[in-house]
């Protein structure tokens, strides 16, 4: 499957989810036996841990469909960055979604603590640092609402995986993966294209 692909077919089950037309594919015992030995899912989802945000609901997959990694506010650590290499390395899945959502807990705090000056104890505060900088760009540029900064984290995540991960930017360059980053609205279930690094790909 190649990258354009993918994205087709993630946003043709996210237009069932909306649309109130599911059609809860691979999730009968064959399929289940079938991926005992091994998987081949076509896309790599790191999202938000928020648990409005179930990635494979979201799109109306099944079993072996999704590589799922998520923490709060898509947060970019070594241990993220090794499983999304693994998905790509290994995997061969040719697309990686970024999957932010309005209302975003993780976003909303970091933005009340920069306002404020007051960050939170323990490993929270570790989480708050590495989303500041989506907060400090929507404050330099006039977009201070807390989804702007969700959408200008997307982004943020986006380019912040290529810059450090030497093969997946080799693999996007090879035109072998591409990145998109979402902005899911938890009202009416859309997943709306807000990022993408690919030449097929047109913001919508």
């Amino acid at each position: 499957m190649t990258p354009q692909q993918a994205w087709e077919k993630l946003r043709a089950g996210n237009a069932r989810f909306v649309e109130g037309h599911s059609e809860h594919p691979n999730q009968n015992v064959s399929r289940r036996e079938s991926l005992t030995q091994s998987q081949h899912p076509f896309t790599t989802i790191f999202g938000c841990s928020d648990s409005r945000l179930a990635a494979e609901i979201i799109f109306d997959l099944g079993l072996g469909d999704a590589f799922v990694v998520r923490t709060a506010g898509q947060v970019v650590a070594d241990a993220v960055l090794g499983t999304l290499e693994y998905s790509v390395e290994v995997l061969k899945v040719p697309l990686i979604v970024i999957l932010g959502h309005d209302s975003c807990g993780a976003v909303t705090a970091t933005k009340e603590a920069v306002d404020s000056g007051n960050l939170p104890a323990g490993f929270q505060r570790s989480l708050i640092e590495r989303i500041t900088p989506a907060v400090l760009d929507g404050h330099r540029t006039g977009r201070d609402s807390v989804n702007e900064m969700v959408i200008e984290n997307v982004r943020i995540v986006a380019e912040r995986i290529l810059d450090q991960s030497r093969s997946i930017a080799a693999a996007v360059s090879r035109g072998d993966v591409a990145i998109v980053g979402l902005f899911y609205h938890l009202g009416h279930g859309k997943a709306e294209l807000v990022y993408g690094h690919g030449a097929w790909l047109e913001l919508d």
